[in-house]
């Protein structure tokens, strides 16, 4: 059924409420044909001809004519009256002409200035209330049975001449919308004649007055061109004539009003008087599509003219969509370089392979948006929208800026940090997947990531060739140390084994980062490269620090051999504004894959005798500890039992992560024997990240996630940790 329908002739056929799921329409006649309410989802329309039957096409020509003439007709009948007035025929005052023309005057002026969208509806009490001041203000030796005859003639003199350019407005409006060669030229001919005809019927006087109805009709008729070019051009002021003229020609035409198009493709369809209201147009495309103006867009994003033409052209470059709603658009392949997005809503778009080089992203929410394959060189991402299921599979990016340049900070937060670098193929879905991870840490620990992201910014560090875990734990202590005010402290760690490392370390706002970057891999280059001898030297001038390079040591150790991720929950990972949706991302680069909501690590298995006996150490090193002196509140002792406890009957908990976790626990139950102790201390709280790096891989819904949630803030707070 794919193909049943290429190149068919279905005009005037009824396809409604029926499943046309992926059908083949395209280069197909469906001029009148009926698909409201079907299911039509990844069905392809691809230059099909849609609209109004030929018959029905030539039915609205001709009523385009007979309006028309119409309104030449009774504009030039108005000025004819006028010029009666004038002349002071049958004892009527001239002054009943005099002020018909400065009314008529005002008018038309209002209609050029404002519009006609209210004016019409309250045209009729505007004439009359004109009226009766009128009738008013007349000494009232003239008022009598001329006087009432000269205001009835001066109303029909308005409303007939006004009534002529809304009528010419809308013969000139369906003509275009027809879009037939001439006949808008035709359309001006024949209102002509009906001016003719007009004067000719209206004058009753003297000869002057062919000269008002003609000059009332011609001014009628030109300015009601103006105004039914201008509202199919797309001018707001005359959107009630656009609305006539569309509604009206879309009679008979193609109908998809109410149809599911989601993934529909219409690429170079003409789309003329289609009806495409109540419609569901998620990710449907309309490249190249032709008089997409002329359909029924009411209630759709493409009643928005700018959206309208993104979407068919894909064309967005240095345009401003700011605070606009684009849901549920497909800009696949577009060109949105330089374009600006600030609070734009791009939830469920299609931007896959989208170029966004440069584009202002700040605010933007981005909450089940495609981003595969797309291009961000150069994107300012500050404070957007992404959730765990906003897909980022093989982006395209060379660097990244956390926040817009202000006067204050006009350092931008350029990620890679060295302004001389740019990201290595994998690096970008290294850097975004602990920001995904760590939105269920958020959810775990109800934390609020837009709070946090105001205090810190990030300093991230590369290692593409493996790591020397001393070198880089003394590279960074010592950084830290020179650069006080900077506030360095290593929160997040992702390992890929021996290819690849990634620390990443907040510092104070104000901090040069690119100059940190630098020192740091100057350092390290340093040490790295000394003799062994001078290595133990150095780590002996620095005796009364070793415990905190030790402990940082450790980490990168365990990263080389088991690849893992770990974060402090108050991290938010680079200013970033955070969904608490649930869902799934899907990260890749040219390097591997990242699934789910963390990173990919080695498999490996430990059997249930190491288990146990890790456990059993585990258990010796808590009963050292002392009760809780309080029965009703429980201490370290009681917490860590607990927590044991909930990771050893853990089904979801592989032998390798249970082993790691019972190891952070005993290392905490160590520092619990001597709590006041600064070096104890480090110890928690890197037993802590280690712990919570964990359990942000399992479902939300588990119950040691709920358990860590509960006592790692209780064991915290009894470390007297922030």
């Amino acid at each position: 059924m794919a193909n049943e329908f290429t190149n068919a002739n279905l005009r005037g056929k009824d396809f409604r409420g029926k499943n046309l799921t992926g059908v083949d329409f395209s280069h197909a006649n469906i001029r009148g044909a009926n698909f409201s309410n079907a299911i039509l989802v990844c069905a392809n329309f691809t230059c099909t001809k849609a609209g109004l039957p030929i018959f029905q096409g030539i039915a609205y020509v001709i009523l385009s004519l007979i309006v028309s003439l119409f309104a030449g007709l009774i504009a030039a009948y108005g000025g004819a009256i006028i010029g009666d007035l004038l002349s002071g025929n049958a004892n009527i005052s001239p002054a009943f002409g005099i002020i018909s023309i400065f009314t008529l005057a005002i008018f038309l002026i209002i209609i050029l200035w404002q519009g006609l969208g209210l004016l019409l509806a309250t045209l009729a009490e505007v004439v009359a209330a004109c009226s009766i001041i009128l009738l008013a203000l007349l000494p009232e030796n003239e008022i009598g049975n001329a006087s009432a005859v000269g205001a009835i003639l001066a109303i029909l003199a308005l409303a007939g001449s006004i009534a002529g350019v809304v009528n010419m407005a809308l013969a000139v409006a369906v003509a275009r919308v027809m879009a037939l060669p001439g006949i808008v030229n035709l359309t001006g001919v024949i209102a002509v004649l009906g001016g003719v005809l007009g004067a000719l019927l209206g004058v009753r006087s003297q000869v002057t007055a062919y000269l008002m109805a003609g000059l009332v009709g011609l001014v009628a008729i030109a300015i009601g061109i103006y105004v039914g070019w201008q509202a199919i051009t797309g001018n707001q002021k005359y959107l009630l004539i656009r609305s006539l003229a569309v509604s009206i020609v879309s009679q008979g035409g193609t109908s998809f009003r109410g149809a599911n198009l989601t993934d529909a493709n219409f690429t170079q369809a003409n789309l003329k008087s289609v009806d495409f209201r109540q419609a569901t147009l998620t990710h449907t495309c309309w490249l190249q599509t032709k008089n997409l103006a002329q359909a029924r867009l009411e209630g759709t994003y493409l009643e928005n003219p700018k959206l309208r033409q993104l979407v068919v052209t894909k064309e967005g470059r240095e345009k401003n969509f700011d605070r606009l709603n684009l849901r549920e658009l497909n800009l696949e392949n577009a060109n949105l370089q330089d374009a600006s997005f600030i609070g734009t809503d791009l939830s469920e778009a299609n931007l896959q392979n989208a170029n966004l080089a440069g584009a202002k992203l700040c605010q933007a929410q981005l909450y089940q948006t495609i981003l595969n394959q797309a291009c961000l060189t150069g994107a300012y991402i500050q404070n957007w929208g992404i959730s765990t299921d906003t897909k980022f599979e093989q982006i395209k990016c060379d660097y990244i800026y956390m926040q817009l340049p202000t006067k204050d900070d006009p350092d931008p937060c350029r990620k890679p940090d060295n302004r001389r670098e740019i990201f290595q193929p994998g690096d970008f879905a290294e850097f975004i997947a602990p920001i995904i991870k760590t939105l269920n840490l958020y959810q775990t620990q109800n934390i609020d990531p837009r709070q946090v992201a105001n205090k810190f910014k990030t300093l991230d560090l590369f290692h593409y060739e493996g790591i020397d875990p001393t070198a880089a734990a003394i590279a960074v202590t010592q950084l830290a140390e020179n650069h006080p005010e900077a506030g360095l402290e290593i929160v997040a760690l992702e390992g890929r084994g021996k290819d690849k490392i990634r620390l990443q370390a907040i510092v104070a706002n104000d901090a040069n980062r690119s100059e940190l970057y630098q020192e740091y891999f100057k350092k390290y280059t340093e040490i790295q490269s000394l003799p062994y001898s001078d290595l133990q030297a150095l780590l002996l001038g620095i005796k009364e620090k070793e415990d905190r390079i030790q402990s940082l040591e450790k980490l990168l150790e365990n990263a080389i051999h088991q690849p893992k991720f770990y974060v402090e929950t108050y991290q938010n990972q680079g200013e970033f504004f955070m969904s608490q949706n649930k869902g799934n991302v899907n990260i890749s680069g040219a390097q591997g894959n990242i699934s789910g909501i963390a990173a990919v690590g080695e498999n490996s298995s430990m059997t249930g005798v190491a288990i146990g006996a890790i456990s059993g150490n585990v258990t010796n090193t808590i009963n050292q500890l002392p009760p809780s002196p309080e029965p009703e509140k429980p201490g370290i002792k009681e917490l860590l039992t607990e927590l044991q406890a909930a990771i050893e009957a853990d089904k979801n908990l592989g032998d390798e992560d249970k082993a790691e976790a019972l190891e952070q626990i005993q290392a905490i139950a160590e520092a619990g024997q001597k709590p006041e102790d600064g070096t104890m201390q480090k110890i928690a709280k890197t037993a802590l990240k280690f712990l919570k790096g964990t359990i942000a891989d399992l479902p939300t819904t588990e119950k040691l996630v709920e358990t860590c949630g509960k006592l790692l803030p209780l064991i915290t707070k009894f470390f007297g940790l922030p």
